[in-house]
């Protein structure tokens, strides 16, 4: 039998995965999704954030990770130049994504 301890640990374990779990489904800020979200939310319940990568990411296509735009933008641009996160986001938006529609 598990002592008090160990059962507040592991449902302190359980309610992390579960809150993790349930982040991994949103979408990531600066997507075509998240954009789409945004412009159904009031802007009154915009956060900074929120409101700053909406402007840097949704206002122009060209801008809005992973859009047609953006991502024959970055393809044009050398992969020697990409950031670590241009390839994460380019591999799942431009090549993953494209595959599976």
């Amino acid at each position: 039998m598990l002592n008090s301890n160990t059962r507040k640990v592991a449902l302190s374990l359980a309610v992390v995965a579960g809150v993790s779990l349930l982040g991994a489904c949103a979408d990531k800020p600066g997507s075509e999704g998240w954009c789409e979200d945004m412009s159904a939310k009031s802007k009154g319940e915009w956060t900074g954030d929120e409101a700053k990568t909406y402007a840097a990411h949704c206002v122009l296509e060209s801008t809005t990770i992973g859009s047609e735009a953006w991502c024959e933008n970055l393809n044009g641009t050398p992969k020697g130049e990409w950031t670590t996160q241009e390839v994460a986001d380019y591999a799942k938006y431009c090549v993953v994504d494209q595959v599976t529609q």
